[in-house]
């Protein structure tokens, strides 16, 4: 989900719903390559609060070295990481609380609880 922002840089400020609603579609339709996806948990909540996303992790990328191309490898690639997502009344002057389900090593998410810092 991106942060907040005006309209058009007109300083207009998007309202929360209609703001939550184009992150809606953005994110059914998939981002980029489609690694990322998200969408809500319950199409009944009208506050549009509660998400669920899925990244799966990033392939090889190709590296010069020498003159020479190998292929390195993340410790990521393949792999499915499951999240969820909270948007309070703040959004999007606030950004969403993130908690990954599935494991993750890194430093910004606590190995307990899976909340990003």
């Amino acid at each position: 989900m991106t942060p907040g922002s005006s309209a058009a840089g007109s300083g207009v400020v998007v309202p929360r719903n209609f703001r939550l609603l184009e992150e809606l579609e953005r994110g059914e339709k998939g981002i980029g390559d489609g690694t990322v996806s998200y969408g809500m948990d319950d199409a009944d909540d009208i506050y549009m609060r509660s998400w669920t996303g899925t990244i799966i992790g990033p392939h090889n990328f190709m590296s010069s070295c020498i003159n020479l191309f190998s292929y390195l490898k993340t410790v990521h690639e393949g792999r499915i990481y499951q999240l969820k997502l909270f948007c309070d009344k703040d959004y999007p002057e606030k950004p969403p609380s993130v908690r990954f389900h599935s494991r993750i090593n890194l430093t910004c998410v606590n190995h307990e609880t899976g909340v990003v810092m």
